[in-house]
């Protein structure tokens, strides 16, 4: 493939191939698909349905450089590449040659399975698994979520890879709607007080030091089970990248003294997946009545870290999130005597600026 690529992009074609699971696309800038929701070229793949093999290569250049030349005269047409090709195959047959496809480009972990199961399988499972698939399956599934939400987004998100693989041309942009996580209502935060106070509340000691390392590094509920201690007050949330895993510092620090984090056990616990060990944090909460969820006091850590004044790249970074969700949704969840706050212990500081004088 990289030979024939050479040679396209030697003549100017303007065309790439690519590889997909088991068959050959093109990509190139081309006009906006029928229906799209964008107004100018951009780029785009196109499904050829070619296998990855020699011969499959051999006419996906000969189609290259035939799309080249009608992108390059402005003749290009969508009408005889969007056709419903995945109609022969159900859509269980699709789901799970994308599962393996999924899996054959990333490690099967607990972090990756979960992954799977709540972001993709929940979503193929409302489409019946008996049906042919086709766009106007997809395009209801979709449409039965409700506008503007995190739900409609991930089914577009979702329906459109799938869509992809099965080498069906549509854009689904359109109905994706207008959510974003700085819309979403802020938390009834529980405050730090309040958060201290239950530390002391919970009677079986496991549980108690679990409680603790979370309200105090911000942890999701099933990083609990994935840490390493050897460089306390720094603690180590374990995954699967490359670096092995994320570095998390204690806010407040007089909780990790206080609590005496560094020793006692951590309660035992099963569960086949992350989300598993999750909800038996979530429900030990609930279980010893905490009047607020496990996710609350990682987010209560996040506005924590902004009184702090940590910088929002190395909180993001703790969070193990991107700087654009820790800006987008914990910046907007600032109350308005957080501002103030904020304020006071600014224009408070000895070494603030001056205003200059009349």
């Amino acid at each position: 493939m990289a030979q024939a690529n050479g040679r396209l992009k030697n003549d100017h074609v303007g065309v790439a191939i690519e590889v997909k699971g088991a068959k050959l696309l093109l990509r190139a800038v081309f006009p906006p698909k029928p229906g799209s929701s964008k107004d100018s070229d951009h780029q785009q793949r196109l499904f050829i349905g070619y296998s990855a093999n020699p011969a499959g290569l051999k006419l996906a250049e000969k189609e290259a450089r035939k799309i080249g030349g009608l992108l390059q005269a402005g003749e290009f047409d969508w009408k005889p590449y969007i056709k419903e090709k995945a109609a022969s195959s159900t859509v269980g047959e699709w789901v799970e040659q994308f599962e393996r496809d999924y899996f054959t480009r990333r490690q099967r972990n607990p972090k990756t399975e979960t992954t799977w199961k709540d972001d993709y399988l929940k979503v193929f499972k409302r489409l019946p698994a008996e049906t042919p698939l086709t766009i106007a399956l997809m395009r209801e599934a979709i449409a039965n979520t409700e506008p503007d939400t995190r739900t409609r987004k991930r089914y577009v998100d979702v329906l459109s890879r799938l869509a992809e693989f099965a080498g069906l041309q549509v854009d689904f942009t359109s109905l994706k709607g207008n959510y974003s996580p700085k819309k979403v209502q802020p938390r009834d935060l529980p405050t730090d007080e309040v958060i201290a106070e239950w530390w002391g509340r919970i009677p079986n000691s496991a549980w108690r030091r679990a409680y603790g390392l979370i309200v105090t590094y911000g942890l999701r509920p099933h990083e609990l089970f994935h840490l390493s201690f050897e460089a306390l007050p720094e603690l180590r949330v374990l995954d699967s990248t490359k670096t092995g895993y994320r570095p998390v510092y204690p806010f407040y620090p007089e909780w990790f003294e206080r609590w005496d984090l560094t020793e006692g056990d951590l309660p035992q616990v099963t569960g086949r997946n992350n989300t598993d060990l999750g909800n038996r944090v979530t429900h030990a909460f609930a279980r010893y009545n905490v009047p607020f969820c496990p996710y609350d006091t990682r987010h209560a850590w996040a506005v924590r870290t902004i009184h702090f004044g940590l910088p929002d790249t190395l909180a993001a970074k703790q969070m193990g999130h991107s700087v654009q969700v820790h800006t987008e949704l914990y910046h907007a969840w600032l109350s308005a005597n957080e501002h103030r706050r904020m304020w006071e212990v600014l224009v408070n500081r000895s070494d603030r600026p001056n205003a200059p004088s009349t």
